[in-house]
């Protein structure tokens, strides 16, 4: 697995999209939910691996099970098809079939090539779009996609820093956008949140638990770094994660914000002192797994790569409720 793979939850996404950072994007299971014409046969299909990649680094090692679940149709005469964990279908070959008003989420779609087809108001986000390739009438867009993003949240591009200073400066730039968000946004919005999507509170929370996760379990090979508080994603029990560590009940807003800055706090206060000697000394993944053997500047990567991709997530869904 690919070392910046290893996400984000902290996850992954995510709660639905979020997060690997991943743990993103980092993830709960999500629907994918397929509406076919009346001439859908076994060649039109498609395929759920159950692949929560915004467990960032978690769910891409050890994920088999299919978490998605259809909850909702698709047009209001049409019969709804679902498939969840399907494999059979990989390899298919589709002509003349509409996916219309389709929804995927979580599915394998790598390699998939689409000719002639209508993609009028197609919308994809993918965490990890930035580790392969997407190609659009033969132009590969990744590059493109990244350099908008990193246009429209200036310090995103230190979120690859090599040295002490650049992570420094990369988290003093996704901090100082935090805090724009988290001031911008009004009470009455800070619980709410887009279809399956995590609300402010939630996604903060989440944070607490890529903090957690990457600095105090990572770096600091913490037996147990886990705040009560934190947010992981649905499916976690399944997966055979210890859910007694974390509270059942909502906390407060004002606790979030707390421990939150607390943990912010945490993360400055190791970057100030943090050398290159220090960046380059090899740890264990703190969601197991023995491929990948992350340096602990990689550790730091991820929770800046958790903290924009989450920020982009909230203020995408903010902006939709708004």
């Amino acid at each position: 697995m690919p070392k910046t793979r290893a996400r984000a939850a902290s996850l992954a996404g995510t709660s639905s999209t979020r997060s690997l950072a991943a743990i993103s994007r980092w993830a709960s299971g999500r629907p994918i939910t397929f509406a076919p014409s009346t001439a859908h046969t076994r060649s039109g299909q498609l395929a759920q691996e159950g692949d929560v990649a915004n467990w960032f680094c978690y769910v891409a090692s050890h994920a088999t099970e299919p978490f998605a679940q259809a909850v909702r149709g698709i047009g209001e005469d049409r019969a709804m098809t679902t498939y969840s964990g399907a494999k059979e279908f990989e390899g298919a070959t589709f002509v003349k079939t509409s996916f219309k008003g389709a929804a995927l989420r979580f599915c394998d779609v790598s390699g998939v090539t689409m000719r002639g087809v209508d993609v009028d108001g197609l919308d994809i986000d993918s965490h990890d779009l930035f580790f392969g390739s997407l190609f659009v009438n033969g132009v590969d867009v990744v590059p493109l996609v990244d350099a908008e993003l990193n246009r429209q949240f200036p310090g995103r591009e230190l979120q690859k820093a090599q040295t002490p200073e650049g992570l420094r400066d990369g988290w003093v730039a996704v901090q100082s956008a935090w805090r724009e968000t988290v001031a911008g946004t009004p009470p009455d919005l800070v619980d709410a949140h887009v279809e399956d999507e995590w609300s402010l509170a939630q996604t903060l929370r989440h944070l607490i638990l890529a903090t957690d996760a990457w600095l105090r379990g990572g770096i600091w090979r913490m037996q147990q770094p886990f705040h009560q508080i934190g947010q992981i994603f649905t499916g976690a029990a399944e997966m055979g994660f210890d859910m007694s560590i974390f509270r059942v009940d909502a906390p407060a807003y004002e606790e979030i914000l707390a421990v939150r800055a607390e943990r912010q706090q945490l993360v400055t206060d190791f970057l100030a002192t943090a050398t290159p000697e220090l960046l380059a000394e090899e740890r264990d993944n703190p969601w197991g797994g023995g491929d990948w053997h992350p340096t602990v500047g990689d550790c730091i990567r991820v929770i800046l790569e958790e903290e924009w991709a989450h920020l982009r997530y909230i203020r995408r869904d903010l902006a939709r409720m708004r």
